[in-house]
């Protein structure tokens, strides 16, 4: 979900123009315009100023990083320690930079410099933590406090000494901890004062480069079709040569390689018109948050068996392979069961005390519980729907991420939907014209996560796994009446043989019901009235959305109407009798990680459960009963369960284990 109304993001945005020297010629649909932000601004001060050097650096300053001159490994928690500080101050920390030859590029002037307002790019994207004010993305941050011993200069040292060896210049010194992925390009860490928002530069570590650069990383494994005889496994590397997956007994495929560049970024709102020439405002991803992605590896495995387990690993002789890893086949279209889980606006935190862009505080935990679920062997397959990392332009994010969730989509098919975060921006064909993915206008999100789409820019697919029957649309493209998508909706959803897939789950990002208030409005009537008819007219039988950052759960709703109230069963459970069928239950599971949204304490007619805290949705799904569990991540309790049934399962109660 993005932070700004459209009414406010113009001004700021044309206030970074001007900041750069020149007047806006902003242009966004009338309907982004509620007011007028017309002519000259009185505030000059250009963003972008020369970094100097701190007054009177201590000549004793020293970084010493724990590697002792090694290369970085794929992964390690570094220990930097800054020595030889004369006067602890506050205001003193480190940046953690890649690569090290950013020297903090200027987009206005190219030069060495620092950007009092570069909050703007942060802002830009809803993110209003308090970030350092480079030229270019610093990866990470800390200030030198979160050492404790540091201002009170506990870890004293000397800096000079008497010919007769006393001490003449007592210093201090802090040891902090940055957790490090191969970013493929070199690392350096930077020891400024000042504080994040007015930087003087005192000193720097050097460069420190990976051992290798193009090692295989970060492999997600995603479904091709409903017959559960092929996988996609996606993976990223330094190296752009061909590489290779090697699986089951001895089979082998080679890769595709793709990359993205700069100039697939987005722009920006409005063109700077200098006193000489006409320039364009980059977006964050085009500049300030760029970072070379490397390449992009994609193989289909085939050959495969639904429901099945393998091994493969993946790489090549030069650059070396992953580990050998135990994956495992969703079911086949027209089986029995299914289970798998599901939840939205999931992001990154770090693993360290650092600050970075976008933090999403529930992230790990949600990426450790559903680690566990997957151990239990009872895990066919993971839905995210948008808002996957929230690297909104700021490109290394995208590495944090897939690290994350390895452990988890390297093991079981994960699919995914594109979010707000993801794809939209001003002049990019979005729906909704705002800046929150910060100028990647999908183009990261359909890099890493090649799902089975229709095609370039058009995420939309459905795919079948057991007794259900997915359709997973793009709420961030045009879904109006006699759209491309809403043909293809329409078309799909008549298309289903319900006697080999007797459920059907409608999967999107922005939801149509929400109870949640916030300062945006988070569900869009035009787009209600579009497609709910759709869900009604196919007797849809659950809907999932995300975006709002909690989970809730509807009557069988239509128009804001409950037209089916559930009943309890023997275990006290929520069941809906879709023998009856009356409208499609909707849950919101947007508590994958952001920070959450709270509810009102006067909730809506529809809304029949609701929960604040992270957490995801596991489903267990037979030919004629469907248990839905929302689970606290931290807890792993069950904090909403509700079934839907059809047929003679109406009156009985499940076998299902409930796990609690």
């Amino acid at each position: 979900m993005g932070f700004f109304s459209s009414s406010v993001v113009p001004p700021l945005l044309v206030l970074l123009g001007l900041l750069c020297g020149g007047a806006v010629s902003s242009s966004p649909p009338p309907e982004m315009l509620h007011g007028s932000y017309a002519g000259k601004s009185e505030f000059r001060t250009v963003n972008r100023k020369e970094l100097q050097s701190c007054l009177n650096p201590s000549p004793y300053l020293a970084i010493n990083v724990s590697t002792g001159g090694a290369p970085l490994p794929d992964e390690a928690f570094v220990k930097v320690t800054v020595a030889g500080v004369l006067r602890p101050d506050a205001s003193d920390w480190v940046a953690m930079i890649t690569p090290s030859n950013s020297r903090f590029t200027d987009a206005c002037t190219r030069s060495v410099s620092g950007c009092p307002l570069s909050g703007v790019n942060y802002v830009e994207t809803g993110d209003l933590a308090n970030l350092p004010l480079l030229c270019h993305y610093p990866v990470k941050a800390q200030y030198l406090t979160s050492d404790p011993g540091y201002m009170g200069c506990k870890n004293a040292g000397c800096g000079k000494r008497s010919v007769a060896g006393a001490c003449k210049a007592r210093t201090c010194a802090a040891t902090l901890t940055f957790h490090v992925v191969n970013f493929r390009t070199d690392v350096e860490f930077v020891l400024f004062s000042g504080g994040f928002k007015t930087p003087c530069l005192l000193k720097r570590s050097g460069a420190l480069r990976f051992a290798n650069p193009a090692s295989p990383l970060y492999g997600h494994l995603s479904s091709t079709d409903s017959k559960a005889t092929s996988m996609r496994l996606t993976w990223v590397s330094g190296d752009g040569n061909p590489q290779q997956v090697q699986y089951g007994d001895g089979k082998s495929s080679t890769s595709e390689v793709a990359t993205f560049t700069q100039d697939d970024m987005c722009i920006f709102w409005g063109e700077i018109r200098p006193r000489s020439g006409i320039s364009v405002l980059p977006s964050p991803a085009k500049d300030f948050g760029w970072h070379d992605p490397g390449y992009i590896h994609s193989v289909i495995m085939t050959g495969l068996q639904p429901s099945q387990s393998y091994t493969y690993r993946y790489g090549s002789d030069s650059v070396g392979w992953s580990d050998t890893i135990k994956f495992r086949t969703p079911p086949a279209a027209g089986s029995d069961e299914l289970s798998f889980v599901i939840y939205g606006d999931m992001g990154k935190a770090p693993l360290d005390p650092s600050v970075e862009h976008y933090i999403q505080p529930g992230s790990i935990s949600v990426a450790k519980a559903v680690a566990k679920e997957i151990q239990t062997g009872k895990v066919d397959s993971i839905f995210h729907i948008g808002d996957i990392s929230y690297a909104t332009g700021f490109l290394v994010e995208w590495d944090f991420f897939l690290h994350l969730i390895t452990p988890l989509a390297s093991q079981v098919s994960y699919m995914t939907a594109i979010g707000n975060h993801e794809r939209d921006y001003a002049n990019s064909a979005s729906v909704y014209v705002t800046p929150d993915s910060g100028g990647e206008c999908g183009v990261a999100y359909e890099s890493y996560f090649p799902m089975p789409a229709v095609s370039k820019d058009k995420p939309w697919y459905s795919i079948k796994q057991g007794s259900v029957h997915f359709i997973v649309m793009s709420t961030e493209h045009e879904w109006s009446e006699k759209s491309e998508q809403y043909n293809w909706m329409d078309e799909d959803l008549s298309s289903i043989d319900r006697s080999r897939t007797p459920w059907v789950i409608f999967i999107g990002h922005r939801p149509m019901y929400s109870s949640h208030g916030g300062i945006l409005p988070n569900v869009d009537s035009n787009f209600v009235a579009s497609v709910e008819p759709l869900l009604l007219n196919y007797q849809v039988d659950l809907v999932f959305f995300g975006h709002v950052h909690n989970y809730e759960r509807t009557c069988a709703v239509y128009q804001g109407n409950c037209n089916g109230i559930p009943t309890k069963d023997a275990n006290g459970i929520d069941v809906y009798d879709n023998s009856n069928y009356t409208a499609p239950v909707h849950a919101i599971v947007g508590a994958g990680g952001f920070s959450l949204d709270n509810f009102p304490n006067n909730g809506e007619t529809w809304s029949l459960s609701r929960v604040s805290e992270f957490g995801y949705a596991r489903v267990h799904a037979t030919r004629a009963d469907m248990l839905v569990q929302f689970v606290n991540s931290s807890t792993m309790e069950v904090r909403d369960q509700f079934r839907i049934v059809k047929g003679s399962s109406a009156k009985k109660t499940p076998s299902l284990i409930i796990q609690q």
